[in-house]
């Protein structure tokens, strides 16, 4: 699985980043999508978002979902993190 991340502050991008996780066969895909997620933010060093309904109808919509700093238990130097599959 191939996951980009783009993390902006002010409307302006500051970072991006992709990661490209193994595919390991009869894995659901949920979990490969929480390992590259995890993963991704490891790379980006920031923490891992609170994932809500609302990124699970995106992500399954458009692939992609934007996360907002009210997603994080812990203070962000962003305003939000958007990750896309590109696969």
């Amino acid at each position: 699985m191939k996951l980009e991340g783009r993390l902006f502050v002010a409307n302006r991008m500051t970072e991006i980043k992709e990661v490209e996780t193994p595919d390991n066969e009869g894995e659901p895909y949920s979990v490969r999508l929480e390992r590259a997620l995890v993963e991704l933010c490891r790379q980006m060093d920031i923490p891992v978002p609170m994932w809500m309904k609302k990124n699970t109808h995106e992500f399954a919509a458009f692939r992609q979902t934007i996360f907002f700093k009210e997603q994080y238990t812990e203070k962000v130097r962003f305003d939000r993190f958007q990750i896309k599959n590109n696969e």
